[in-house]
Formats: structure tokens, C-alpha cells, sequence
């Protein structure tokens, strides 16, 4: 009956390739939006992600995302030491400075203060020099989406050329010397990145009483993460937070003070309405074509049971297939603007929102068919 119900499915091309396309744009429109939904959300704590080496953040109570900068005393690194199970704590400065170009352009930074001695949190890979260059002179290390838009230099014949090794740039009116390019992602905002030494960065920074962002943890091997947490809280009286915590901590803020959810989720229910709608109609107008051959077999025997079964396989069949469509195309995008400034991610779990959504369009077209089928009565067919 499975087979008969596959026949019947494939034999009226027209309505079939309608309920695959309206489940496809479903499923395209869910994934796409959802994956652009993400990337923008990954982005926004995009410093905590290429930071690898912490396993903890410690910063003010009142800190609420990662932009939001409540300087420190610099005491707080030595308490946050001496609590036990931190294998070493290394501070960080983290601040938006402007850099000045050689063509006398301005350019906002994301300046980050690496620990001197360590040079805890550096990028995660370099592609031109190497991390322990920031032990040089003046010495920074620029991102390579920062060092080739907006920290282009001029080439002397109209337009720009990348930042490069060996160039200068000036942040907050002194001198820094470009070292190394960084690989690392874009941020929220798409400033470039700059790492330098702590006291450097302190240097560079207007002056303040307190110049101390973070303090980053790293435990003790079998230690607790989150019980390590609790301790530094009662030990320093700061707020500290896992990798993981710390990235739903930002996420979060940006979710409840932004409207980015909220069109975004517009846009995704646009997308499952007119899936739905479409999927709903083709897929009732396909059964209401073919009663008289389920007529036929429930007057041969079969069992609404089994009516039922046969409409289901047929929903699944192309649910799948437009699922994998939509998805298909919705990753094509995301190859295609891989190096644009459009944010893109699709992580398994979007996947999984998508699938379910596609499977609940086609079952909710099913069940929309199934109530014809349960009251068809086979001389009402033959009637005909």
C-alpha cells in the first residue's frame, strides 16, 4: 500500500513539485533567516569565542555584556590569584580608541591589553608574524578583516592597499607599529581589532583611575568551572563567569534590549505561514484529485488505518525532500557570502528547528486531508 501511495504521490507532477517548492521556501526562508539570526548573535561575543585560553571571566557585578567596560581596581587581579583552584589569572584591558590613518582618516578600534608576561588571550592564529612580536617597541597586531577595510592605507595611486606588517598607525595620538595580522572574527559592530600589552594599551588609553576590564581565569586542572566561580565571587566580591556563561550573558542582553529577535522572527513566521499555506492547499487539492482512488481501495478492503498511513508517508516524502532543499539552498547562500560582511552560521541545532517546523507544515496538511479520507464513504466514489 506504501508503494501505491508513493505512485500516487509522483503521478500528478504538478501538484507534487507545488507541495515540494511550498515546503522548500518554507524550509529555506526558516534556515536562512535563523542562520543569519545566528551568525549576528555569535558576532556579539566574538572576543570571548577567539579567546580560547580563559576559562573564566571575572569583571564588575554590574557588567551586563561584553562591550559594557566597568574598569577595575588593579587589586582585583591579585585577589582572584590567591583563590584556590585558579591556575593562573592574567588581566586584560578591553576599550573602543581611535585610530588616526596616514591619509589623516579616523578609525574606531577595539584595543585589546594582553598580560605582559603571558600574553594570555591572544589571537587564535596568526597568519603574518607571531604573538611574542607585542614584546617589540610600539608593537600591535591587527586583525586581517580590520588590516584589508577599514585600516587600509593609501597606495600612493588614488586608491587603498591592506594594512601591512611593518606599517604605523597612530591610537590616541601614539605610536604603534604593525607586527603581525591576526586571523579572528568580526564583531557586532565590525571594528577592527587590535591586540597590544597590557601596560601598552593602558598607554594608549585616555587616563584613568582604573584601566583593568577583566580578569581572565584559567583552573586548575579537575577543578569545578562553575563551583571555581562561586569561590571568586565570595573571595574578590566580582562577578565571574564561565566561557559559556559569559557568551548566553551577552547574548541574552542583546536579545532583550534589541529588536533584532524581533524582525528576525517576523520574518521566519512569514516564511512557515506562506510554507504552511501553500503546502496545505496543494497537498488537500492532491487529495481531493485522487479520492476516488482511496475510495477505491477502502471499498477493496483497505482500512482507514491504513488511508491514513498512505497520506502520511506521502506528507513525509515530500517533507523531506523540501526540507532538504530549502537547507541545500540555504547553505549555498551562506558559501556565497562567506566573505562578505553578512554574518552566516548554521549550527546543527538550527537544522533541527528547521526539520521540525517543515515537519509540522506537513503534518498539519495532513491532518487537513485526513478528515476527507475518514469520511469517505466508497459508494459515494462509485456513485460518481
Amino acid at each position: 500500500m506504501l508503494i501505491i501511495a508513493i505512485k500516487m504521490l509522483l503521478a500528478d507532477k504538478g501538484k507534487y513539485f507545488g507541495i515540494v517548492l511550498g515546503v522548500t521556501l518554507a524550509s529555506l526562508v526558516i534556515t536562512q533567516q535563523g542562520a543569519i539570526f545566528t551568525g549576528i548573535m555569535s558576532r556579539t561575543f566574538a572576543t570571548v569565542t577567539d579567546m580560547g585560553d580563559p576559562d573564566i571571566w571575572v569583571m564588575d557585578t554590574k557588567v551586563q555584556y561584553i562591550d559594557d567596560i566597568k574598569p577595575l581596581q588593579s587589586t582585583a587581579l591579585g585577589r582572584v590569584r590567591s583563590v584556590e583552584g585558579v591556575a593562573w589569572a592574567a588581566p586584560l584591558y578591553k576599550g573602543m580608541l581611535r585610530a588616526r590613518l596616514d591619509n589623516g582618516e579616523f578609525q574606531n578600534c577595539v584595543v585589546l591589553g594582553l598580560d605582559d608576561a603571558t600574553l594570555a588571550g591572544g589571537p587564535p592564529s596568526m597568519i603574518e608574524g607571531e604573538l611574542e612580536f607585542l614584546r617589540r617597541s610600539d608593537a600591535v597586531i591587527v586583525d586581517a578583516i580590520g588590516a584589508r577595510t577599514r585600516l587600509a592605507q593609501p597606495d600612493g595611486m588614488g586608491g587603498k592597499r591592506p594594512l601591512r606588517v611593518g606599517d604605523t598607525i597612530e591610537i590616541n595620538d601614539r605610536r604603534g607599529v604593525v607586527v603581525g595580522i591576526c586571523q579572528s572574527m568580526r564583531t557586532f559592530q565590525s571594528q577592527p581589532v587590535v591586540y597590544t600589552t597590557y601596560s601598552r594599551a593602558t598607554h594608549f588609553a585616555p587616563r584613568e583611575r582604573k584601566l583593568l576590564s577583566f580578569v581572565l581565569v584559567k583552573a586548575m586542572q579537575g577543578v569545578d568551572h562553575k563551583d571555581l566561580c562561586d569561590r571568586i565571587e565570595a573571595a574578590s566580591g566580582l562577578a565571574a563567569y564561565t566561557r559559556d556563561q559569559w557568551k548566553w550573558k551577552t547574548v541574552m542582553f542583546y536579545i532583550e534590549n534589541t529588536g533584532i529577535p524581533i524582525n528576525f522572527g517576523i520574518a521566519v513566521s512569514l516564511g512557515l505561514l506562506i510554507g504552511a499555506v501553500i503546502t496545505g492547499f496543494m497537498f488537500y487539492s492532491f487529495i481531493a484529485d485522487n479520492i476516488r482512488y482511496l475510495g477505491t481501495l477502502k471499498a477493496m478492503g483497505a482500512t482507514d488505518a491504513t488511508l491514513m498511513n498512505m497520506v502520511l508517508v506521502q506528507a513525509l516524502i515530500v517533507g523531506t525532500i523540501g526540507f532538504g532543499l530549502g537547507a541545500g539552498l540555504a547553505s549555498l547562500f551562506g558559501a556565497a557570502v562567506k566573505r562578505s560582511p553578512l554574518a552566516f552560521l548554521i549550527p546543527w541545532q538550527l537544522l533541527v528547528v528547521s526539520g521540525s517546523a517543515v515537519t509540522v507544515i506537513c503534518l498539519l496538511a495532513a491532518m487537513l486531508s485526513m478528515r476527507r479520507v475518514m469520511t469517505l464513504e466508497p459508494a459515494m466514489v462509485f456513485k460518481g
